[in-house]
């Protein structure tokens, strides 16, 4: 079964696969599932990129789409969510994606469900398809990852993204450092100053703080935080040349980054939301490409 759970457990052959995947079809190529299928999105925290790209690389495959929202289903019951899913493969889904609170939301399905399931963001944990989509994003721009200075800045202890890039870009050859405050690091020594992530930096991945997991404590004002740590239009200035910036989105304007740069010359947020649906199309295709495979074996 091919789900897509966490970077960590995809082998380094299956990353390029995936890239290579959605390289293809962000040329222009093209890939649909030959008979009707069914996809749950299954959203338990808001979402404006992710669940639309993924309906948009859905709809782009052929497939069905069944959009799940918790607020106005059984889950306001007490339904678990292993009984939901099971519900959703009972009734003619054909695979899942799921955004969870919860780390590991994923544990008490394997195993006992079916069919593909998708980790769409799992809390605090990982967030594999935008890992992708920023591998990708990388990839187009310097077409290699190996001694690459990549710099994750921000609310690092908090992010499923800082997490799931760590892990793919350290395995893929390059060199991750981390910069923020220091309530907000994680078990790593490699935490450096904000002057210095910018100077060095290739690639310079800002990310959102993450207000709804800090119970309402910050310890600096926006104001403060965006001048100790945030991209001022000053520290653009000592850049490398080439180097690019890169937000998961979605962003803070005057925060994390100067308002002026989030459209800059340097700036590929946006490509980043593009290649979200090709990346999504690329893990969607993996996905249903083994289901078919699997129902004609069963068949047989």
């Amino acid at each position: 079964m091919n789900h897509l759970l966490t970077m960590s457990g995809l082998t380094l052959n299956e990353i390029e696969n995936i890239l290579h995947e959605a390289e293809q079809f962000s040329e222009g190529n093209s890939w649909k599932v030959d008979h009707q299928m069914f996809v749950a999105n299954m959203f338990f925290e808001h979402s404006t990129r992710t669940r639309n790209s993924f309906e948009v690389a859905e709809k782009k495959l052929g497939l069905e789409v069944l959009n799940f929202y918790a607020e106005s289903s059984s889950v306001q019951k007490g339904e678990t969510l292993y009984d939901t899913v099971r519900t959703l493969e009972s009734i003619g889904m054909n695979g899942v994606v799921i955004r969870h609170h919860e780390n590991n939301f994923y544990q008490e399905l394997v195993g006992k469900i079916n069919i593909p399931i998708i980790n769409a963001g799992a809390g605090t944990g990982e967030h594999p398809t935008q890992c992708l989509l920023d591998l990708l994003t990388i990839k187009q721009e310097f077409q290699t990852f190996k001694d690459l200075n990549v710099a994750i800045v921000g609310d690092i202890s908090h992010s499923r993204v800082a997490h799931s890039n760590y892990d793919a870009l350290t395995r893929l050859g390059a060199n991750v450092v981390f910069s923020g405050p220091n309530e907000w690091q994680d078990n790593t020594d490699k935490f450096i100053s904000m002057d210095e992530a910018v100077r060095e930096a290739d690639v310079l991945m800002l990310l959102r703080i993450q207000h709804e997991r800090h119970e309402g404590k910050m310890g600096n004002s926006k104001e403060e935080y965006h001048q100790a740590y945030g991209l001022t239009i000053e520290r653009e200035k000592t850049m490398k040349k080439h180097s690019i910036i890169m937000h998961p989105a979605p962003v803070n304007r005057g925060v994390e980054i100067a308002d002026e740069l989030v459209e800059c010359d340097r700036s590929r947020i946006f490509k980043q939301m593009q290649n979200g649906v090709f990346a999504r199309m690329a893990v969607l295709k993996r996905a249903f490409e083994t289901k078919k495979i699997n129902e004609l074996t069963v068949q047989l």
